[in-house]
């Protein structure tokens, strides 16, 4: 991911583009590029679900919008999935969506818009205020740091930081066990 190009390539191959000719940007756009109603359904749904305190209530909300929930998902409060497209999220079993983070489906430019699936892997912990951009792909056990910005796929077992994020560490499935424990979390000795 450091200073890679490929993973960057990866990325902005998998975002559709939908160019919006005129003299307008494409923001104007967006009533034709999505029903309005179903982005005010997305609205009102999304804003409830960051204001409740039940992790439950938040995953059926956003499962009745189309956010793909795996089990165990956590989303912190005040968290933000795509307003427009949240059917393109996809969150695997366990992973943890912190405070306040964003995650974006499309990019409205001057003269197209992207869209992009975004799926955060099993396990994986997006730190609060980081800010996931369409087509992302973070894996399995990885970690994106507070305020961060995601630009690129994260690969697993990783932890991301800055902006745009940047690999800051590496660990083995082995780390993430306690001192004493094996992998299936039993004493040793």
């Amino acid at each position: 991911m450091t200073g890679s190009n490929a993973d960057d390539r990866t990325r902005r191959s998998r975002l559709e583009r939908h160019p919006t000719p005129g003299a307008r940007n494409s923001l104007w756009s967006w009533p034709s590029a999505k029903s309005p109603l179903a982005v005010v359904r997305n609205y009102v749904v999304i804003v409830l679900a960051r204001i409740a305190p039940s992790l439950r209530l938040k995953n059926w909300l956003l499962r009745r919008i189309g956010v793909t929930v795996g089990t165990g998902v956590s989303w912190g409060l005040e968290s933000t999935p795509d307003v427009f497209w949240p059917e393109r999220i996809t969150v695997e079993d366990h992973a943890i969506i912190g405070y306040d983070a964003t995650i974006l489906c499309h990019e409205f430019l001057q003269d197209e818009y992207r869209l992009g699936d975004v799926v955060v892997g099993e396990r994986a912990m997006i730190g609060a205020g980081a800010i996931i951009l369409p087509g992302v792909e973070v894996g399995e056990g990885a970690q994106v740091a507070a305020n961060s910005l995601v630009t690129e796929d994260v690969p697993p077992n990783v932890t991301v930081a800055g902006v745009p994020a940047e690999i800051v560490s590496e660990s083995s499935e082995e780390s993430h066990t306690d001192a004493g424990e094996d992998k299936n979390g039993r004493r040793e000795g």
